[in-house]
């Protein structure tokens, strides 16, 4: 299966492979392993005695990436866990210690292009944005749900929205009239509440964008997934391993940045990338997904 038949491209791909640097024989994670884009070119490194090990909350992302890794030269297993789980899912396998952790937080192509997912206003669909539908919580019921404050608290804290407030008041003010249940519906709203008309707009950007983004991270719980999976790598990488994570926004990226900042002068890591990396411009011209992301990198070290 190629990036063709998926419509996926992992991004970053030569800066993953350089930075990185996996070697044959070591033991990587894939926190999120997603269409197995990544973990595909991570396994060609491995090598036989090298061990892969994907996570994924999205089972349909795993069928995927299985069917890719297929003829892997590595050992490969794929679990379906969120990666903020990532002690506990080592622990299921009984490994207790790997050379490189990547986390790539972004949407995969099939998340976004499903309608039935809900996760894009690109295609109306049902307002759910369940990354595991095991989730009791779908955008629905928060956006039906939540008082005024707390929707516009969360539009603007987990996507840095300057017109929370705006589409929140607004929000409150059509569920009056009937549920909102569907994307194309909540994108409406929003692009009413900010005054923005979609289809005649100057922007490239959509004015739903952050709101969905800011939705489907508190659906997922997207930041709780990260802040855990970064207080656990130190205990679950080898001295010299390495942690990378690729970032699409800003609240992401910062809190990478501190955590990488502080493990710092703890002496338990040494930042790799003093700035993120970011995609060249021949990657952004063909895969304008890349556009937004950032690459942190940061090695563990012996604590003197």
């Amino acid at each position: 299966m190629t990036e063709e038949t998926t419509g996926h491209i992992p991004v970053l791909l030569r800066e993953v492979g350089e930075l990185l640097a996996v070697k044959p024989g070591e033991t990587v994670v894939d926190a999120t392993v997603g269409l197995g884009g990544h973990a595909k070119y991570l396994s060609e490194a491995l090598g036989p005695s090298g061990h892969l090990i994907g996570l994924d909350l999205d089972f349909n992302s795993l069928v995927v990436a299985k069917s890719r890794l297929e003829n892997a030269a590595c050992r490969w297993v794929l679990l379906q866990t969120g990666f903020g789980d990532i002690v506990e899912a080592l622990a299921s396998i009984q490994v207790t210690k790997v050379d490189v952790i990547l986390a790539d937080l972004g949407m995969n192509s099939a998340q976004l292009d499903d309608p039935a997912r809900g996760f894009s206003f690109q295609r109306n669909g049902p307002l759910d944005m369940r990354m595991n539908t095991d989730l009791s919580v779908t955008a629905a019921e928060l956006v039906n749900r939540l008082r005024e404050k707390d929707l516009g608290d969360l539009i603007f804290q987990n996507a840095q929205e300057p017109g929370g407030r705006r589409i929140a008041r607004r929000i409150c003010e059509v569920r009056k009239e009937g549920r909102i249940t569907t994307t194309g519906q909540l994108a409406d709203v929003v692009a009413g509440a900010l005054g923005v008309n979609p289809d005649s707009r100057k922007s490239k950007i959509h004015p739903a964008t952050r709101t969905f983004l800011a939705l489907r991270m508190a659906v997922n719980d997207e930041m709780g997934q990260l802040e855990k999976l970064l207080e656990a790598a130190p205990s679950v990488l080898s001295i010299g391993g390495r942690i990378g994570v690729i970032s699409f926004h800003s609240v992401e990226d910062k809190m990478v940045k501190l955590d990488f900042r502080k493990r710092k002068n703890e002496k338990t890591y040494r930042i790799v990338t003093t700035k993120p990396m970011v995609a060249s411009n021949e990657e952004r011209r063909t895969n304008p997904r890349s556009r937004s992301a950032k690459f942190r990198v940061a090695v563990r070290e012996a604590v003197e």
